[in-house]
């Protein structure tokens, strides 16, 4: 087992060095772990290393879809509504108060 050091007794020089060791012991353990993951990884793939794998092809972009006019007016303010999706809520609540849908119709 390694002795325990006491870093707060260590100058800034003996620190400085700790340090280096230590950065260089863990880039050489960093790769060493990749090199094992790509060689289990090249046999899962049957022999194909990573850079040979072939990615999957992007995502096509979303079709644009026409502008929607609106259908719909709340009288008491400039919202308005397309007629598609959820109902909004001014409309729902003047509905439950009696009114019909027929009035926030928007006349051509």
């Amino acid at each position: 087992m390694m002795e325990k050091l006491d870093i707060n007794s260590m100058s800034v020089d003996e620190l400085w060095s700790l340090h280096e060791e230590i950065s260089e012991l863990l880039s050489a353990r960093i790769h060493e772990q990749k090199r094992v993951l790509e060689e289990r990884l090249a046999v899962l793939n049957g022999g194909a290393t990573a850079t040979e794998i072939p990615r999957a092809a992007p995502k096509p972009a979303r079709r644009k879809y026409p502008k929607v006019l609106p259908r719909y007016r709340n009288p008491e303010s400039a919202e308005t509504w397309s007629g598609r999706g959820k109902r909004p809520r001014w409309l729902v609540a003047a509905m439950k108060a009696g009114r019909d849908m027929q009035e926030f119709l928007i006349s051509s």
